[in-house]
């Protein structure tokens, strides 16, 4: 990561451009953003609007980090896909970095988590099919069957099916292209248009966190790794779980961008669950025996003191920025 950032900052200095590691734009309103000249986006772009209200917000001013792991078969899929779906909001409040929206705070903890409360219902979240018995690739594929289509790719062109239905195509019976079926290719590019809290796809990509500092980048997959890379820690990790039924993960999922680790499950805080997850992650990664366990030290800080990023920033907005949002840009600098 380090030679990375390296690399970008030697193509941005001259431009004068910097990077600021944050989960959503601090001062910049959603019409000063500019939008990536890409067509499928062309067609987001009009769709969203109709099933959410936050949808464009999460195109243009929210900034994740994404870990992408492997699972071994179709079992251990399933126990990682259920792991860390439910563990995904404790994820969101250890990670929590983006309190200010158009220069003022805005009464959340993580509101790029938030904005993706109010995004589109249908592709996000935590879908009750991966809890449910019997669960496996298959099931999940007759759930994306279900999420409705954006778009159709055709002589290298994108082709606008916003709220179509998947299932319609595969008979011949898409309005825009009537008696042509569906290929692997186009159900491979609708697979991209689901964004549930973890996507799977042949491998798991956790997509709770917001972006960060340096330290917490690294921290994220070092969390993930420990978590269910060691049989022993995957074990404690289910068990850690195990009671919360999908309406508690849920309940947690809306309440986390808000509250973070003050936010509760089944009695218990989360940062009391978040304590326990680095804990159970930290015994993953020294079983590995690769050192690994020293890139948790900032989650180890956080738990400690009940602080995330964003409550750090909240408190330098207070004070020594007296109330200069635009600050953030420059504290969050990577």
């Amino acid at each position: 990561m380090a030679e990375h950032l390296r690399e970008v900052h030697a193509v941005a200095a001259p431009l004068d451009l910097g990077f600021a590691s944050l989960g959503f734009h601090p001062v910049a309103r959603r019409d000063g953003m500019p939008w990536m000249p890409k067509s499928r986006y062309a067609i987001m772009r009009r769709y969203m609007p109709k099933v959410g209200g936050l949808g464009l917000d999460m195109m243009l001013r929210t900034c994740t980090v994404q870990a992408n792991l492997d699972y071994g078969d179709e079992a251990d899929m399933v126990e990682k896909l259920r792991i860390s779906l439910a563990l995904q909001p404790v994820a969101t409040a250890l990670f929590a970095n983006s309190p200010f929206t158009e220069g003022r705070p805005n009464g959340f903890r993580s509101m790029r988590a938030q904005v993706w409360t109010d995004t589109d219902p249908a592709r996000t979240g935590i879908p009750a099919v991966v809890f449910e018995q019997g669960f496996g690739f298959e099931q999940f594929a007759e759930w994306l069957l279900d999420v409705p289509m954006y778009f159709v790719m055709r002589d290298g062109k994108w082709l606008d099916a916003a709220g179509a239905s998947f299932r319609h195509f595969l008979e011949g019976r898409l309005h825009i292209l009537p008696g042509e079926r569906a290929t692997i290719g186009d159900f491979a590019d609708h697979v991209t248009t689901a964004f549930t809290d973890v996507r799977l796809k042949r491998f798991l990509e956790m997509r709770g966190s917001d972006a960060g500092s340096a330290a917490m980048l690294v921290a994220q997959p070092a969390l993930w790794v420990g978590l269910i890379y060691d049989d022993a820690a995957q074990k404690a990790a289910a068990a850690l779980v195990r009671d919360w039924t999908v309406q508690d993960i849920r309940a947690l999922r809306e309440a986390v961008p808000r509250q973070a680790l003050e936010a509760g499950i089944r009695g218990r805080t989360v940062r009391e669950v978040a304590r326990d997850m680095v804990a159970i992650a930290r015994d993953g990664l020294r079983a590995r025996g690769l050192g690994e366990e020293v890139h948790l030290a900032p989650l180890d800080e956080i738990v400690a003191s009940g602080l995330t990023q964003a409550d750090r920033l909240l408190h330098l907005y207070e004070r020594a920025w007296g109330g200069d949002a635009r600050q953030a840009l420059l504290a969050a600098e990577v």
